[in-house]
């Protein structure tokens, strides 16, 4: 994912959380330091979650096994539910738990079809 639609996304889902009652904020240098972080935190008196975003225009979304495991490590630590919420471009946003992806010899995935079936209910 370029970096400025990467931030894009992440500001744009951000305001989603918000309207959807969720308090929010987006981790400055999440993936430019060498330690383990998130995307954004997010959390109301329900749940707490860290996600970790991407977007793609393709029908299939990858994802690095040292990132993977990097985010879950992240999220264990700071005790928070990991999602990965994947914008399928002109399909919407898919919350997707871990254990939803698939995993390859070098990543994990998650193709379109996938997700619609394990997209995880985040709004009540």
């Amino acid at each position: 994912m370029n970096k400025k639609r990467g931030i894009a996304a992440e500001r744009e889902l951000l305001h989603i959380l918000w309207d959807k009652g969720f308090a929010c904020c987006r981790v400055a240098g999440s993936g430019s330091i060498p330690e383990p972080s998130c995307d954004l935190l997010a959390g109301n008196t329900k749940k707490r979650h860290a996600i970790e975003v991407k977007t793609t225009k393709k029908g299939k979304k990858y994802i690095s096994k040292e990132q993977f495991k990097s985010f879950l490590e992240f999220s264990d630590k700071f005790g928070l539910t990991p999602l990965f919420a994947i914008k399928f471009m002109r399909q919407g946003w898919f919350f997707i738990k871990p254990e939803h992806l698939d995993e390859t010899e070098k990543s994990y995935s998650i193709s379109l079809e996938r997700a619609k079936l394990k997209n995880t209910k985040l709004f009540d």
